[in-house]
């Protein structure tokens, strides 16, 4: 279904509703003094620090479309595996401001951001060329992806900071499913010294159910979409835990076949 998939523009509204949501949901949690001050999955950073973050990251994509329509520098071009450390440094750039004025600051950030969005174009989605800070240039569309992807996981983040039974929204869920599997491409740690590694990820239920053949090999993660007829181990999820899965927050899945191949599958990614 394309308007499940990020990087057709006809996910567009779709997928702006979805953050709106995401967003007020964020920003309900952290009105509570428990929650701003409080512990979560991200980390050693408070509530308050993921606001921070928020800030930071919205403010610099700000720099990236600018400069995507030559105004200004682009942000500079930092690796990867370098994110979580200046993540870090960016949402702590933060701490001593009040909540007032940070949650302001957010939502102003967040109102700027969905106004680019609403403001591509058909032909911008995929065509326009945006420099982001550790991926390079990609494609605007995945900068609204990447905004569900911030206000989805950190509200996780914070409720599980709480310690209060909660789960992912499945429709956010099945939004971010394609983008988990860019995640693990462009995150490989290691290689098996031997053999290339083959599992089946198998998304079980949602837009996105169905099989994919994954590779790891000398040349990165290879991934082919379709049957996993002949795949000896097989990991399925639903769509949310394969999301907190692919991004480091919880250790899930089914395994149908060896539990060690699927172990040393699930292990060869860092996390960001």
């Amino acid at each position: 279904m394309s308007m499940w998939n990020f990087m057709d523009a006809s996910s567009k509204e779709t997928l702006l509703d979805l953050i709106r949501r995401e967003a007020d949901g964020m920003f309900a949690l952290v009105a509570a003094d428990e929650a701003w001050n409080g512990p979560t999955a991200s980390g050693a950073w408070t509530a308050a620090n993921v606001v921070g973050h928020l800030v930071d990251t919205t403010e610099t994509y700000f720099r990236s479309f600018d400069a995507a329509e030559g105004k200004g520098e682009a942000p500079e071009l930092v690796p990867l595996t370098e994110m979580a450390t200046h993540v870090d440094k960016g949402a702590r750039q933060f701490e001593g401001v009040s909540r007032a004025e940070l949650v302001e600051r957010c939502q102003t950030a967040l109102a700027d951001e969905l106004a680019i969005f609403e403001g591509l174009s058909t032909d911008d989605w995929m065509g326009l060329t945006v420099p982001h800070k550790y991926m390079g240039p990609l494609p605007a569309a995945f900068y609204p992806v990447f905004a569900l992807v911030d206000y989805t996981l950190h509200s996780w983040d914070i409720r599980e900071g709480l310690g209060r039974p909660h789960a992912l929204a499945a429709d956010s869920a099945d939004m971010l499913v394609p983008l988990c599997n860019i995640l693990w491409a462009n995150t490989v740690a290691r290689t098996p010294a031997a053999e290339p590694l083959e599992v089946g990820i198998s998304i079980t239920s949602g837009a996105h159910a169905g099989g994919t053949r994954m590779t790891l090999g000398a040349d990165g993660l290879q991934q082919e979409p379709g049957s996993l007829d002949g795949v000896e181990t097989i990991i399925e999820f639903d769509p949310a835990s394969f999301v907190l899965t692919a991004y480091g927050r919880t250790n899930a899945g089914t395994v149908k076949g060896d539990p060690a191949v699927a172990a040393e599958f699930l292990g060869s990614f860092f996390r960001i």
